[in-house]
């Protein structure tokens, strides 16, 4: 079990902005051995740095930094349109210090001295959170549109309905646009069959769903490589 959560964490990239190197090591040391990528920047110009230079999942930031308050960048962070989760992690646990975190666009704020098993549930509070939103985020690739939320499909003005069946495989190529997926892959994450058959049941969905989505348009969205797989993608012309 153990083993399984950490490799779940494997894909999930962290980043601690704070300028005590004691507790940052020591955060970074537990969150790697809960399986997590975690990073270290130990001021907010260092930490502004990493973000422009990697994609992070989650951010762990110290309110006292030797030169911009957390909050500050913070605040810089969304005015910028940066809406990956920040948990604050400082000793400041006056209300007010809570009340200007949160309206910096901190998603959750934590007091020095803490757990570190509450840490880690605070964090995957927030990352369940993140994903939940994420997945209900329209898709859109070209004049397509899948809103999950209503589970509606637009191409253009153009309302398309579907099937539930072919509803759940334009999304699950949607969310792999550009990158091909095999029959096998198809089969387990819109079926559920983890095991391959012989019957040509992902060709004929895909081909109806081709029909639907290219009806009226001269654009062909959905491509299928020999052998490989299928892509959704606009090809360039």
């Amino acid at each position: 079990m153990v083993q399984t959560l950490q490799k779940q964490n494997s894909s999930v990239k962290i980043l601690i902005v704070d300028d005590e190197t004691r507790v940052a090591n020591f955060i970074r040391k537990g969150l790697r051995e809960a399986g997590y990528t975690a990073d270290v920047a130990n001021s907010a110009e260092e930490g502004d740095v990493r973000m422009a230079e990697s994609d992070y999942d989650l951010v762990l930031l110290d309110w006292l930094l030797p030169d911009k308050p957390g909050v500050e960048l913070c605040r810089q962070w969304r005015k910028k349109n940066l809406r990956l989760p920040v948990i604050m992690v400082t000793c400041r646990d006056a209300t007010q210090d809570v009340i200007s975190a949160l309206d910096s666009g901190v998603d959750d704020y934590i007091v020095k001295p803490f757990t570190f098993g509450e840490l880690l549930a605070r964090m995957r509070a927030i990352l369940r959170r993140s994903t939940t939103l994420s997945e209900s985020q329209p898709l859109t690739l070209d004049d397509l549109a899948l809103d999950p939320s209503r589970r509606t499909v637009f191409r253009g003005e153009t309302r398309i309905h579907l099937s539930e069946r072919e509803y759940s495989l334009l999304e699950y190529l949607l969310r792999n646009a550009g990158q091909t997926v095999s029959k096998k892959e198809i089969l387990e994450n819109v079926w559920g069959i983890h095991h391959e058959i012989s019957s040509n049941l992902v060709e004929v969905f895909i081909n109806r769903l081709r029909t639907k989505l290219d009806s009226g348009s001269k654009r062909a969205l959905i491509h299928t490589l020999r052998g490989v797989g299928y892509l959704i993608k606009l090809l360039d012309e």
